[in-house]
């Protein structure tokens, strides 16, 4: 599965990773991911899904079913 969180859409990033001589080589920046199951009280169940904290942090203070429309997911099939 890829690293990607369900709800933000937050992927890995590419950067440089600069030595104390400045060559330049490629890392990469991967989100802070967790993977939590979350109580969907639309439809009375548990959702899993793998978000980033700070969209963890917006579901706490929104809910889940706010968040999920305001970012256009869809739900239903999770």
């Amino acid at each position: 599965m890829a690293r990607v969180c369900t709800l933000t859409g937050k992927r890995p990033n590419v950067a440089n990773r600069v030595s104390h001589s400045n060559i330049k080589t490629k890392k990469r920046q991967l989100p802070n991911l967790q993977t939590r199951k979350i109580w969907f009280e639309e439809e009375g169940r548990f959702v899993t899904l793998k978000v980033s904290t700070r969209a963890l942090r917006t579901l706490n203070k929104k809910g889940l079913a706010a968040f999920a429309a305001e970012q256009g997911v869809d739900l239903r099939g999770l």
